[in-house]
């Protein structure tokens, strides 16, 4: 039997944190928590997510876009270079709206987007597909 898929959620919001864990455990989902962008990082880095969930405005606004950035490009997390991340926030709003001015978005844009509240089902869906993009979990 495989392992269950390991999810990392990292939001600074408690309430956020605790009914997205209970609904994810519910689909049979491994859930990992950080209640900051540094406590996330951490956790991915230590961890080894397979999904990572991640909120946009944490302690900054916007932080989340620099974590994951970092997930994304820094060397110290290229063992999860290639973990879909799902980016969840209040402010509907994609990365090429809110950031334009820079050019080229790519380098902060998550593998999907969703707005809170969610919507469970889509939420649901979006969790098994970006698994899906990533394959098969690495025993270890």
């Amino acid at each position: 039997m495989p392992a269950a898929a390991k999810i990392l959620i990292i939001d600074d919001d408690e309430d956020f944190r605790t009914s997205t864990r209970a609904l994810l455990e519910g689909e049979g989902y491994a859930v990992i928590e950080a209640d900051s962008g540094p406590a996330g990082l951490a956790a991915a880095r230590d961890q080894h997510p397979d999904l990572i969930i991640l909120d946009v405005m944490l302690e900054h606004v916007g932080e989340g876009y620099s974590v994951n950035q970092a997930l994304k490009y820094a060397r110290e997390f290229s063992a999860v270079r290639d973990v879909p991340v799902i980016m969840a926030s209040s402010v509907q709003a994609d990365p090429a709206s809110l950031f334009g001015w820079i050019g080229d978005t790519s380098p902060i844009t998550p593998d999907a987007y969703l707005a809170k509240p969610f919507d469970i089902p889509r939420f649901i869906e979006c969790v098994r597909e970006q698994l899906a993009k990533r394959g098969p979990r690495d025993s270890g």
